[in-house]
Formats: structure tokens, C-alpha cells, sequence
């Protein structure tokens, strides 16, 4: 087969090329990382995996018009993550709008009917919500140190912060977190 590239445009080119090895290894370099940025933005662990496999199914889609940024194609997955999660949360308002013109006759609703369900939705929500509290620079900051894996002095150069304030504003978000 020749020479493997393992750098993300090696790999690019090859799939581009039609070798699905390639994209394959890109996926499975990049769906972490995806999908925690994907369930960040929604909230919810289902539609963060929708969100990811749609992303990496507009990877392919688009491949001629794709944007490899500084040997990485994981900063074009993000942005188009990001642009999923804007699009589904428009869907969703736009059919709760829907549903709440419905006119209603009686409540469906089982609160015996999947407990774990209810659960793992009870938790999904309180995350949310406690992520809801930060403002946007906190978020970016929490982002990138505990869902990205990021250290403080490498989220603190990406933000173009000192890395002594992105400790002190990393420790203020995680009060705020707690107490929500």
C-alpha cells in the first residue's frame, strides 16, 4: 500500500483519494473529541452521537470544499459540530412551537414508563443548566479543560489569557458549578 501518512492531511488526502482506511483512522482520531464538543452544545448524550455522525457524515459530503487548518481537520469537524447543534436547537424550538399549538384532550405523559430514561434526561438537563450559569469565556475555559483535556496554560493561550487568570477564573467556574 505504500507509505501510511499518520498526520490528519496525509490521511485527508488518502481518503480524498478514496481509501476509506483513512477516513476511518481520521473518524476514530477525531469522534471523541467530536462528540464531548457535540454533547456540550446539546446537552443530551443521544442527540450529541446524532450530532457527531452527522458532522463526520458532512466531512464526506462536502470533502472538495473541506479546509484541512494547520495540519488538523478536527478544527472543520468543530466548527461544523457547532453548526449542527445551532440547526438541530432551531428544529427542536420549531417543533415544540408546533406541539404546544396542538390543541390538547388529555396528558400522555407515564411517569412510571422508563425510570433510567428519566434519569439519564434528569442529568442531561442539570448538566445543562449548570453549564448555563457560566458566561461564554468560562465555558470556552471549561471546555477546553475538562471536556477537551486541554492543560490551564494551553486553554490560557488559546483564550489569550495569563495562565494565572485561567486558574483563578477556571476555580471560580468550578464554585459556580457546584453550586448550581
Amino acid at each position: 500500500m505504500g507509505s501510511i501518512e499518520t498526520g490528519d492531511e496525509g490521511l485527508w488526502r488518502q481518503s480524498l483519494l478514496g481509501q476509506g482506511d483513512a477516513f476511518g483512522a481520521l473518524y476514530d482520531r477525531h469522534r471523541d473529541r467530536v462528540f464531548r464538543h457535540a454533547y456540550r452544545l446539546c446537552g443530551n448524550h443521544h442527540d450529541g452521537e446524532d450530532i457527531m455522525a452527522a458532522a463526520f457524515l458532512e466531512l464526506w459530503r462536502r470533502r472538495k470544499h473541506v479546509r484541512v487548518v494547520e495540519g488538523s481537520i478536527l478544527p472543520w469537524l468543530l466548527v461544523t459540530t457547532t453548526n449542527m447543534a445551532r440547526n438541530r436547537a432551531r428544529a427542536v424550538a420549531r417543533y415544540q412551537r408546533l406541539l404546544n399549538s396542538l390543541p390538547r384532550t388529555q396528558e400522555d405523559s407515564d411517569p412510571t414508563a422508563d425510570p433510567f430514561r428519566r434519569y439519564q434526561n434528569q442529568l442531561d438537563q442539570d448538566l445543562a443548566q449548570a453549564l448555563a450559569t457560566l458566561s461564554a469565556e468560562d465555558l470556552h475555559l471549561v471546555s477546553l479543560i475538562v471536556f477537551e483535556e486541554h492543560t490551564i496554560a494551553a486553554a490560557a493561550a488559546v483564550l489569550h489569557l495569563t495562565p494565572a487568570a485561567a486558574k483563578s477564573r477556571m476555580h471560580r467556574a468550578r464554585q459556580r458549578l457546584r453550586a448550581a
